[in-house]
Parts: structure tokens; C-alpha cells; sequence
């Protein structure tokens, strides 16, 4: 299916009402986070990630698994855990937002004991509460960052508020459609896919690797690499205003002849044209 068939599909599906605008700010789930990193400093990492977890949450360990599923069969999970968020975006609605940025696990006294990575949070608005939720957690590790990263948080555009449509599953389906095109475009080209689907301001998180911003970089990594990539969906969402949406699923890596395992999580954004293009894409390495 070609991006402009879903972007028609887009237009003549949804019959959303505009809703009077509401203040929502993207500071809210960069505190969500950041109060999740004060959790798991103080009660430590397994009760802290229990503390936030959504009912459906999951973490990749290295398959998707619920959080609560997770961490309540785990002993105590030793080692200290601490990160900051860098990037930030949040739904016009407020129900669904991310962050992603460094992180420091240390199991040990010494610097050398120190491993370094990036994750990336997916959060969901529980509206029982009123607080967000972690819906969505995946990380890769690297080598010590060279550089600070500068802070990303950008706002939503509240005008793309809108009421929840009375056919949820409508929305996700075409979800499910771009996410099952752009695996499809990844088996015939990754660059061509990758050319086609990318925000220009794309984030792009891969095991070994401090994380890459822009188009031009991403696809000179991926050039470089040589790799070529299958992948399967297995699960998408979307927030209720339609112009913030997650995906996740598997995918094989080939590198000349080595060929490895990884999940995948993207998160989506809706364009002017109503087309969904990529914003992140985070790989973690499945160990056979």
C-alpha cells in the first residue's frame, strides 16, 4: 500500500470534531520521567519501575514482556540506574507522549564498572489517576558519550486537538498498515524505505552507537553499514488526537554475513498531508 493511498485513507476515515483547546505541555511527561529516575533512585530499580508501570507496559528483556510481569518475578535487580531525558514530544490530547536520552547503570564502585546507553520511554495517560504511565520501555548501550546532548522538548500543536474517534480501531489499523509498508520498503531497500518514511528530524538509536539525528546522517550510517533489514510488526498505538502514535515489533539484521536478532520500537508523527512519518527508531539486540 503507497504512503498517499493512506494518507486518502487517513482523510476520508476520520471524522474527528475539533475540541475546545486545552492546556497541555510537553514539560508534563518530561516530569513523569523524571520523577520515575528519583523512584528508582530512592526505592531502587525493580519497585521503581512497579511504582510507574501501565497494566499493558512492557520492557524488552530481552523479548516484550509486561513490566509488572517482569519485575515481580525478579529478586531485588541490583546495580544503580540513573538517566535524563533530552528529547521529549507530547500528544496535542495529552494522553500519549515519549521521552529518550542517556543513561548510567552501575553494578560496582569503580568508573570502570560504569555501562552508558540511550533509552527511550513511551508514556500513557491513565485517566483513572490523571498521571502518565509507563507504557513502553526499550535502551542499547554504548561507549562513554564524547559530548552533552542538547535538550530537545517541543511543544504540541494544540489545534490538532481533537474528540477520540467513536472507531478507535479504525486508526490503529491504518497504523498497523503504515508500519507493515514500511517493513515491506525495508525487505526492497532499507535506504529507499528509509529516504521515503523518515522525519527530517529523525532520531535513530542502534546497539554500539550514540544516537543519530537527521535524515543525511542516518542514512550516510546506514550506507555505511551496508545492512539490510526484515521486520514484523507486532503491536501499535496511537494518542487520541491521531498525530502521535508508537509501533514495535522484530527484525533480523544482515551485515555481510552476520546476521542478529533485534526488537524494534518507532514512534510516529502525523505531517501536514495527514502522512505518518518516522521520528525514532530504537533497535535492542535479541542474544541467542
Amino acid at each position: 500500500m503507497k504512503r498517499s493511498l493512506l494518507a486518502a485513507i487517513i482523510l476520508s476515515g476520520f471524522s474527528l470534531s475539533a475540541i475546545s483547546q486545552t492546556k497541555v505541555e510537553v514539560g508534563t511527561v518530561v516530569s513523569a520521567e523524571e520523577n520515575f529516575n528519583k523512584l528508582v533512585e530512592r526505592k531502587g530499580i525493580k519497585d521503581g519501575f512497579l511504582a510507574v508501570a501501565d497494566a499493558e507496559g512492557i520492557v524488552f528483556k530481552p523479548n516484550a514482556v509486561k513490566i509488572n510481569d517482569f519485575y515481580n518475578g525478579i529478586d531485588k535487580q541490583p546495580g544503580k540506574l540513573s538517566w535524563q531525558p533530552k528529547l521529549a514530544r507530547i500528544s496535542a490530547n495529552g494522553d500519549l507522549g515519549f521521552t529518550a536520552g542517556p543513561y548510567v547503570y552501575q553494578n560496582g564502585k569503580t568508573d570502570d564498572d560504569k555501562v552508558y546507553g540511550d533509552y527511550v520511554s513511551i508514556w500513557r495517560l491513565d485517566n483513572a489517576d490523571g498521571k502518565f504511565k509507563l507504557l513502553v520501555d526499550l535502551g542499547i548501550q554504548h561507549p562513554e558519550p564524547e559530548q552533552n546532548v542538547v535538550i530537545d522538548f517541543k511543544e504540541p500543536d494544540l489545534s490538532k486537538q481533537k474528540a477520540p474517534s467513536k472507531d478507535p480501531f479504525a486508526g490503529k489499523n491504518i497504523l498497523m498498515a503504515t508500519d507493515k509498508t514500511f517493513n515491506h520498503s525495508l525487505s526492497l531497500s532499507a535506504l529507499a524505505a528509509y529516504k521515503e518514511f523518515l522525519s527530517p528530524e529523525a532520531r535513530y538509536y542502534f546497539p554500539g552507537f550514540e544516537p543519530m539525528t537527521g535524515t543525511d546522517r542516518i542514512l550516510k550510517f546506514l550506507d555505511n553499514e551496508g545492512i539490510s533489514i526484515s521486520a514484523e510488526t507486532v503491536n501499535v498505538g496511537r494518542s487520541t488526537s491521531n498525530d502521535l502514535a508508537y509501533t514495535y515489533g522484530t527484525a533480523r539484521i544482515k551485515k555481510g554475513n552476520i546476521v542478529n536478532n533485534y526488537n524494534y520500537v518507532r514512534i510516529w508523527e502525523i505531517d501536514a498531508n495527514h502522512r505518518w512519518n518516522m521520528l525514532l527508531e530504537i533497535f535492542s539486540t535479541v542474544e541467542d
